[in-house]
């Protein structure tokens, strides 16, 4: 079963996101860092190889508006629920069957997740795979990943990433988002953020198109995607993981 770590990335890129877009390269574990990569335009077209432009900073960012956004978890699965209530809000969103859930335990840093393959979580978006991450004290649930790639879907390409991504952007800028927790199109080592925002009580959504680089003339860089990653996190500045205390080593 494919592992996935989903905590240190979304904190690396919630505190690089806000020093600014260039400070975000070596935000993402194991991803060789790209020499400046610029991000795509709003306006970019679906496809591989697209050229990327400069990014949008959470004070250019347009869309956001006066409504305010509450973050609470994703469909029935609300921050807080236990293992066992989580499960059932999956049964109840997607028909789960019990044997199609799997669990798998993060040994560094004690959390443990639940994993469920979606066919169409995103309409015409290809089968992406859920986590719900529970914390290491609290038990409960802290966050909610959806991953899209070839290792989701072997039918999925670079084009249907690019897609989704524009769609779920799209569907984000125009949420109620606290405008200056908005963030588009900033650079990270190995791919794009494509948005980032959080409510009042600063829990966050992250979209991060994750891919290749490659330099063409003019200085252009054109990336290639390989993965969408989309979180919904409770506490991304202090997550619910373990931590050596102070002083022991």
């Amino acid at each position: 079963m494919r592992k996935i770590y989903l905590i240190p990335a979304v904190v690396g890129l919630f505190t690089s996101i806000a020093a600014g877009p260039l400070a975000a390269q070596g935000a993402v574990p194991k991803q060789k860092a790209a020499q400046a990569p610029r991000a795509a335009a709003a306006g970019a077209p679906a496809a591989a190889g697209t050229p990327v432009a400069a990014g949008t900073s959470a004070a250019e960012a347009p869309g956001a508006e006066e409504k305010s956004k509450a973050i609470d978890g994703f469909r029935s699965a609300k921050f807080g629920m236990s293992e066992a209530d989580v499960r059932a809000a999956m049964a109840k969103d997607f028909n789960a069957k019990p044997d199609a859930i799997k669990a798998q335990d993060n040994a560094a840093e004690l959390t443990r997740s639940i994993l469920l393959s979606v066919p169409e979580l995103l309409p015409n978006g290809g089968t992406a795979e859920l986590s719900y991450v529970f914390g290491y004290k609290s038990k409960s649930l802290i966050q909610v990943g959806a991953v899209w790639s070839k290792a989701t879907d072997a039918a999925i390409t670079p084009e249907k990433l690019f897609s989704n991504a524009n769609i779920l952007r799209a569907h984000f800028m125009g949420e109620g988002f606290k405008p200056d927790s908005i963030a588009v199109n900033m650079p990270v080592a190995g791919g794009i953020v494509m948005f980032r925002g959080s409510d009042a009580k600063d829990r966050s959504v992250i979209l991060l198109l994750q891919g290749t680089f490659e330099n063409k003339e003019n200085n252009q860089r054109l990336l290639t995607p390989t993965s969408l990653l989309l979180f919904y996190v409770a506490d991304a500045k202090s997550p619910d993981i373990f931590k050596l205390p102070p002083g022991q080593f």
